[in-house]
């Protein structure tokens, strides 16, 4: 069992992981929950997001592993892709078209500060 410090860390990495995905590009819940450190936490990302209470990240850059709007009911009718294609994200049938290309993976791009 963690503790709260190690949930209130694990937090600050999602928030901080999150704050870096470029704009035009999307990663996964799982690869975020990985760059934390804490590989088997992909649902606790979506409920670290969910639990924000704030839209100032760009949350709606956070999609699952097949690159599919699994968190859209929490931006509204349409609103997270709409901030996807506002960037040039093309999404079809809510998933991300091109997924491979515009997966951004946190693991080979972040540079930690310790």
């Amino acid at each position: 069992m963690l503790s709260k410090y190690d949930k209130d860390a694990f937090r600050q990495a999602v928030y901080d992981i999150i704050h870096q995905i470029p704009y035009g590009r999307a990663t996964s819940y799982g690869a975020i929950a990985k760059a934390a450190g804490y590989p088997n936490w992909s649902r606790m990302v979506g409920r670290t997001i969910k639990e924000s209470g704030s839209y100032t990240l760009p949350f709606h850059r956070v999609v699952n592993s097949q690159g599919m709007l699994s968190g859209k009911n929490c931006f509204g009718h349409g609103k997270m892709q709409q901030l996807l294609e506002s960037e040039g994200v093309v999404v079809v049938n809510d998933k991300i078209k091109n997924w491979r290309n515009i997966f951004w993976n946190p693991i080979n791009e972040i540079i930690f500060k310790v």
